[in-house]
């Protein structure tokens, strides 16, 4: 998770893997990387997951399975499918945001946060906690604190940011944990936990150390503050892969003028400039050989990686899964089959080019719709 602030350090030998926002179209873009990841060898491989939003969900529900994953001796797990696939895209039929947002309009005691976190428990992960993630890999998921103003992180190990302080071996629900990475405002957030001071780490944080820094902490979607869940793997470890599934902003002529409208212009310009900020950033590092890895995206075009045996996706087609909804709403199973193709194809092509080489060529997609 997040460093403290003041600890610069050299980055370690290890593999971290960056998985971004975008509801239900980035958990199952993510569920497509992850199976050819998997077919690769790599999930032992990868030291920290970091997430956010969408790619929590998926991400939470690997922590919550790891010890279920039968893994060989190549790393592969051979019951991924029915652990990790299938599971994923019965809960991606779920419509949960109106209805979260309307039930939280109409009960003045419940907050649509609340709201997903209960949804959360009752579909995925139940009563598990922090506590009950592998304690390798580490799984780290980001959420914003509205009060701090910087990335708070949930992990096994710990929980907190570098200004308000950080509690140890946290036993928060892993329900919490993701819906805070996934609660995005204003119709979602905030999640509010519920602390003591004296949870916290004597000597943690910098300058926030008090009430009501320590004991409501409010939280929102982490891709407020980081959309691609970067922070915790760049600050730590060599190679970096980022799996981004996350949005671009249309351009609108004449922007409407109500103030309603003006507030999510405006939180769409806000997620724009971050989102472009850190694909900079972490582009920038892979050619200054800063970090090693590679990213892709969901708007990436599958022609630019120029690799031997790639799996056919024209720009054409993965365009319109691109602009899929990001919303925790119900995708066919049509697109859901294309999107965690598409996801799939474009990790590979990824991982062959900027990775490693000798990694094997696909013979086919996951699903026969392919992307088109």
């Amino acid at each position: 998770m997040p460093d403290d602030k003041s600890k610069k350090k050299q980055p370690e030998r290890g593999i971290g893997l960056c998985l971004s926002g975008g509801g239900y179209r980035a958990t199952l873009f993510h569920l497509g990387a992850l199976w050819r990841l998997n077919e690769f060898g790599y999930l032992p491989k990868i030291e920290r997951y970091s997430s956010v939003s969408g790619g929590s969900i998926i991400a939470g529900w690997l922590g919550f399975v790891w010890h279920k994953l039968d893994f060989d001796g190549n790393g592969k797990a051979s019951n991924f499918e029915d652990e990790v696939i299938n599971p994923i895209r019965k809960f991606a039929t779920l419509k949960l945001d109106v209805g979260i947002v309307l039930k939280g309009l109409l009960n003045p005691f419940r907050s649509s946060g609340d709201m997903l976190v209960s949804a959360y428990r009752k579909h995925l992960f139940g009563d598990a906690t922090l506590q009950d993630l592998p304690d390798k890999p580490d799984f780290v998921f980001d959420a914003s604190n509205a009060q701090s103003g910087v990335l708070w992180g949930f992990s096994k190990g710990r929980m907190g940011d570098y200004r308000v302080g950080y509690v140890y071996d946290p036993t928060i629900e892993l329900s919490v944990a993701v819906a805070a990475s996934s609660a995005f405002p204003p119709v979602l957030s905030p999640i509010i936990l519920r602390l003591k001071e004296s949870d916290f780490r004597k000597g943690s944080g910098d300058d926030l150390r008090s009430k009501p820094f320590r004991t409501n902490v409010m939280l929102m979607d982490g891709g407020v503050y980081d959309n691609m869940g970067l922070e915790p793997v760049i600050k730590r470890y060599q190679t970096v892969l980022v799996s981004d599934a996350g949005g671009k902003m249309k351009p609108v002529e004449k922007p409407r003028q109500f103030w309603g409208f003006q507030a999510f212009r405006l939180m769409s310009l806000m997620d724009n400039q971050v989102r472009a900020l850190r694909k900079r950033q972490i582009i920038g590092m892979f050619k200054d050989e800063q970090r090693e890895g590679t990213y892709w995206g969901i708007y990436s075009d599958m022609d630019r990686y120029g690799v031997k045996g790639a799996l056919e996706a024209p720009e054409s087609s993965t365009v319109g899964l691109a602009g899929l909804p990001t919303r925790l709403w119900t995708f066919s199973n049509l697109d859901q089959e294309r999107l965690i193709n598409w996801g799939y194809a474009i990790c590979d092509a990824a991982m062959r080019k900027h990775v490693d080489q000798d990694l094997p060529e696909p013979t086919s997609f996951p699903y026969k719709v392919g992307v088109a």
